[in-house]
């Protein structure tokens, strides 16, 4: 039988003067879990100590039962989409698309075609030689949603990704993250605000409060 996609035990970490300590969490593989929890409550830095940008002081972090916990960011098959997206302004959409790729020493042609098959996931196969700073919100985070699946992650964490667009496009990138979820069967950690989102997104819905889940 196989176990869950992601295990953390006992994550104790610290930025500044904030400090998580002791959190356990499990997410199955193909699960759409959301976390919850008021400003200033650590959702973003246990999101970034899973994917390897935040130390921990404790604890560890297991993958497909593989243990990432002093794994590179790169190591650890998560693709990440920041708060603001982080888009580069100086690539074109389609080199955004190609990057982890580019990163990862994949051939021109290689990272091409990726970038075509993302674009037709994503509808964007029209904005693929222009700029993050000539698309609207929905559009880039679209192109930073691409931009994280490009090397097949099998989890993906996704810090606030909704909340910098209208609501028609609210709604239609709610729809695009659950056919995402659908098609790839990664697993997904994605933090809100949104109840409206949990609702629609979540299978399950954690909630940090006072340091605990």
């Amino acid at each position: 039988m196989m176990g869950p996609r992601i295990q953390a035990r006992g994550l104790t970490l610290r930025a500044g003067d904030f400090r998580l300590a002791g959190i356990d969490f499990e997410i199955d593989a193909g699960e759409y879990v959301v976390l919850m929890g008021r400003t200033g409550s650590g959702k973003t830095c246990l999101l970034e100590a899973l994917c390897g940008l935040l130390p921990l002081e404790g604890g560890s972090i297991a993958i497909d039962g593989r243990d990432v916990t002093d794994a590179s960011p790169g190591e650890r098959g998560i693709g990440y989409v920041p708060q603001d997206g982080a888009l580069f302004h100086s690539m074109t959409v389609a080199e955004n698309l190609g990057f982890a790729l580019f990163v990862q020493g994949r051939a021109a042609a290689e990272r091409t075609a990726r970038a075509g098959e993302l674009a037709a996931l994503l509808g964007i196969e029209s904005l693929l030689e222009r700029r993050p700073q000539h698309l609207s919100g929905g559009e880039r985070q679209r192109v930073a949603l691409g931009r994280a699946l490009a090397a097949e992650p099998r989890v993906l964490c996704l810090d606030e990704p909704l909340s910098a667009v209208d609501e028609e496009a609210r709604d239609a990138l709610c729809t695009l993250l659950a056919d995402v979820r659908e098609r790839t069967g990664v697993s997904v950690l994605h933090v809100t605000h949104s109840r409206v989102e949990a609702e629609r997104l979540g299978d399950r819905v954690l909630q940090l409060e006072s340091g605990s889940l």
